[in-house]
């Protein structure tokens, strides 16, 4: 696999190989992973029981400078896997007995994924977890093969997105990009057992002194989505990571007075979902991104 990718908001033009890495995201054309094990740090509707399915790609076209997950995101870690050791991945995954495939930060590696989800049969919802920063072109390379979308929105306001993220354009492309998801999902299913089947669920992460974006945000998907079409999940687990000298406003917890604000407006918006309590903002949630599930032990 070798091409000049355009494939992410950024439209770098980098060129990426099956070894060459390349671009914003730093990444081959070969997806890298470094974890594919049962997660229990999603939504109660993605957890359920026996753990979401997620598999943490590495590398990321977003580089928010608060990312909890830097040491994968940055790139250079996990394995190299072939489209084929991909799908078998999403397999023994599935044979744990997981309720969904939980793709979880792909969007940079949308091609290869796409092949391996092609004509797979998992019996379970593949969810596409993702910063919400995805060009609409990538996303219908997906349309058919994703049934749960997770995305975020990160930022509605473009100042606050140039200076966490270097993309002042993230609203309006994630904006597209959820409304890209919706078109082709519909509004969201659930099971008999609470578990998510299909639709589209959008996470905020409430940052230090951002009240009014988060009020945004929540505005955006009670007013441009039918009501009770969307689930929303406003989340409270923004905890301070190292390197963070230069954004003083970010070196510190969301307060309790800012959650229960926002906790408030959220629940007058009229939104299904979710609200994360202040005592989420740990990072013991993290997980151990040690290759965990990424080969077979047959590959080992």
């Amino acid at each position: 696999m070798e091409y000049v990718c355009n494939d992410c908001p950024r439209r770098c033009g980098a060129l990426r190989t099956d070894t060459k890495a390349g671009g914003v995201c730093l990444s081959p054309a070969l997806p890298r992973v470094a974890r594919a094990a049962p997660h229990f740090g999603e939504e109660p509707c993605l957890t359920g029981t026996r753990g979401s399915g997620a598999v943490f790609f590495t590398g990321c076209s977003l580089r928010c400078v608060f990312c909890q997950n830097r040491e994968i995101s940055r790139g250079c870690a996990g394995e190299t896997l072939t489209v084929p050791q991909l799908r078998d991945c999403f397999l023994r995954l599935r044979d744990r007995g997981v309720h969904n495939i939980n793709l979880v930060t792909g969007g940079h590696f949308v091609r290869a994924i796409a092949e391996a989800l092609d004509g797979l049969e998992l019996g379970v919802p593949v969810v596409w977890n993702s910063s919400g920063y995805e060009s609409v072109e990538s996303l219908r390379r997906l349309e058919g093969l994703v049934q749960i979308w997770l995305p975020d929105y990160k930022y509605s306001k473009s100042e606050t997105a140039r200076r966490y993220s270097a993309a002042p354009d993230y609203p309006e492309t994630a904006r597209a990009a959820i409304r890209e998801m919706f078109r082709q999902t519909g509004p969201y299913v659930m099971d008999g057992e609470g578990l998510l089947r299909s639709g589209v669920l959008i996470r905020h992460l409430i940052l230090p002194g951002e009240e009014l974006g988060a009020m945004d945000a929540i505005d955006f998907a009670a007013e441009d989505f039918p009501e009770g079409s969307v689930l929303f999940s406003l989340m409270s687990q923004y905890t301070p990571m190292p390197g963070l000298d230069r954004f003083p406003a970010l070196r510190r917890r969301v307060s309790a007075e800012e959650n229960e604000l926002l906790r408030d407006y959220f629940a007058r918006s009229g939104l299904d979902g979710y609200w994360q309590e202040p005592e989420a903002a740990t990072d013991e949630m993290i997980p151990a991104f040690d290759g965990t599930g990424v080969r077979s032990p047959a590959d080992a």
